[in-house]
């Protein structure tokens, strides 16, 4: 029983990041035509993709080239295959249940979700899909983050944003970090929504796309206050710790780091 428990617990990273394959493979046992399922082979389509969520009004794209600076970083550290691109899909999309990983970021205020992009994104979030909310601007009660806070109350109505805790997962799935990061410090810590034991949401207010960004000429295209080039260090860290969270879960939540992490150093 125990190494039925412990294959289990091994294989969930695995069925996560096929999440629309395990899908589609219960709909064809059961008969049903769900959406369409593609051939999976080897190349780019097997390889981590920087998802981003196009929104209607407002400014769904403040900073276009944060993702793929991210997606060189993350190639550049560890051993995750990824592709350079970022590939831009809606709320109401059902392609987004390809991707284990979401990333939504803005600067203004936008209007209400419609109910068919609440309901589909609602079911990518409870099927094991990570929602990461980075606001550009971290102006509390006010713009993007009274959209973002009025939209996940109508995701999750019995649930609210909750400060997660500097011992969280997020903070030690690849880096060991002690609290959040970005082009900003708005805040010293993360948001998020927390559903089965997992961070579904996952809301900065640090700006942490304009810590990643930079130019065609390869110079960063914006300052980072009030830490300089460290916390701009310290912010990709933070980028990764949460795309591996997003791959892994909680299975390193009773893991030891080994010392070296600590003098990492990239």
């Amino acid at each position: 029983m125990y190494y039925c428990l412990r294959v289990s617990v091994l294989l969930w990273p695995v069925i996560r990041r096929n999440l629309r394959f395990f899908i589609c493979a219960i709909f064809v046992i059961c008969g049903f035509t769900f959406f369409p399922c593609k051939g999976f082979a080897m190349g780019e389509a097997s390889k981590f993709t920087f998802a981003q969520l196009e929104y209607s009004g407002g400014n769904w794209n403040p900073r276009p080239r944060a993702g793929n600076r991210l997606m060189w970083e993350l190639i550049k550290r560890t051993s995750v295959e990824a592709r350079i691109d970022t590939v831009i899909l809606r709320a109401d999309d059902i392609t987004i249940f390809e991707y284990p990983f979401l990333y939504m970021s803005g600067d203004q205020e936008l209007p209400p979700f419609s109910d068919r992009e609440i309901s589909n994104l609602k079911l990518y979030l409870e099927f094991g899909g990570t929602l990461l909310i980075d606001d550009c601007v971290g102006k509390s009660n006010f713009g993007f983050d009274n959209s973002v806070r009025r939209e996940v109350k109508r995701l999750f109505p019995n649930k609210s944003l909750e400060r997660l805790p500097a011992d969280h997962t997020i903070f030690k799935s690849f880096y060991l970090l002690n609290q959040s990061y970005g082009r900003i410090m708005e805040k010293s810590y993360l948001e998020g929504i927390t559903t089965e034991n997992r961070a579904a949401i996952i809301y900065s207010q640090n700006d942490m796309g304009g810590a990643w960004a930079k130019d065609p000429l390869g110079s960063w295209e914006y300052q980072v206050t009030p830490g300089g080039e460290a916390q701009r260090s310290m912010a990709f860290r933070l980028g990764i710790n949460i795309i591996m969270y997003a791959l892994t879960g909680d299975y390193k939540q009773d893991q030891v780091h080994l010392p070296f992490i600590l003098k990492r150093q990239m």
